[in-house]
């Protein structure tokens, strides 16, 4: 059935190897429109958007808003391990929308804070209560690292963009700066995206077998798997080490922005970790600031489970927008 004219908005979540298009009503998704399309079948964003409105009985959105993974400044969007970009006129001619905007995906994950189901969060460390306006702080594990923080100001919601992930890793011990030195042959410096993302959990356990004399490679999600059933000493090491990194970074951030209303991890890696983050050492490495370890403790920590949290956050900008 076709859809109302200038009615509905178009949202989409382009991340390094997938990009998932919605349409919503106002800030509501509509679950029933929600696709996916695989990068590497076109060459580039307005491809899949033109494919995508016409999978969708040509439906003729009055806005649109994407998030992609990469910067975005002047209203372009530069994606960070994808050879596309994307600007206002593009994306207005893609969609024949009147309104558009054009979001880091962090910002998107930031946008959506408050409208995430319970179900779809999972707590990982309790903080004292704060007032709704209290700044929080998104973390992004998956293909790649970043971070945002969130404000909500009288004037409507405030996500501030960052690339995070391209900042030096922290180094606290000898073994770490072993691993800095490992990872780093990858792109010249040692960036905390080397380690904090998918393929950083392969390079920590290839580090760990270097190490060890004994050299080996293990994909990500078989060196997850080997922690869920216990079958592979090495791979638990490795996930331990990422754990306290990731907890290292996240509280480096904390300090930072301050998130008294919480730190909110998301992607697919964050989820991954979500079920090992205190048993593997996340907190304590979070909480171990010297003098300030107690102060830690008044930021709550929650991973979110909704792979589709940042087309909420477009939805919900776009309205904060344009109404």
């Amino acid at each position: 059935m076709p859809h109302p004219k200038n009615s509905l908005s178009l949202v989409a979540d382009i991340g390094g190897t997938n990009t998932r298009v919605a349409l919503a009503d106002g800030a509501a998704l509509l679950p029933e429109t929600i696709r996916r399309y695989r990068n590497e079948d076109f060459v580039g964003l307005e491809t899949v958007l033109r494919r995508y409105i016409a999978d969708e009985d040509n439906v003729d959105p009055i806005a649109a808003c994407v998030a992609l993974a990469g910067p975005v400044r002047d209203g372009v969007g530069t994606m960070t391990n994808l050879d596309w970009t994307i600007d206002s006129d593009t994306l207005k001619r893609a969609t024949n929308s009147e309104h558009t905007a054009i979001l880091n995906d962090l910002q998107a994950q930031g946008h959506a804070i408050g409208h995430i189901s319970n179900d779809n969060l999972a707590n990982v460390c309790d903080g004292p209560s704060a007032s709704d306006a209290a700044t929080k702080l998104v973390i992004g594990v998956g293909t790649g690292f970043n971070a945002a923080a969130v404000f909500d100001e009288n004037t409507g919601r405030l996500v501030t963009p960052s690339e995070a992930g391209h900042a030096n890793l922290p180094i606290r011990t000898e073994a770490e700066l072993r691993l800095c030195q490992f990872v780093e042959t990858a792109h010249g410096f040692p960036a905390v995206e080397d380690v904090l993302s998918g393929r950083g959990l392969e390079r920590v356990y290839a580090w760990l077998g270097h190490e060890a004399g004994t050299p080996e490679e293990k994909k990500a999600a078989d060196i997850m798997a080997s922690c869920a059933d216990g079958s592979d000493p090495r791979a638990v090491d490795a996930a331990k080490t990422f754990a306290r990194v990731l907890g290292t970074v996240a509280g480096n951030l904390s300090l930072i922005h301050l998130p008294f209303g919480g730190v909110y991890l998301v992607g697919g890696v964050a989820n991954a970790f979500a079920p090992y983050l205190v048993e593997f050492g996340f907190l304590d490495a979070f909480r171990d600031k010297g003098r300030f370890a107690g102060f830690m403790g008044n930021f709550s920590v929650t991973v979110v489970q909704d792979d589709y949290a940042a087309l909420t956050g477009c939805a919900n900008h776009l309205v904060q927008s344009h109404g």
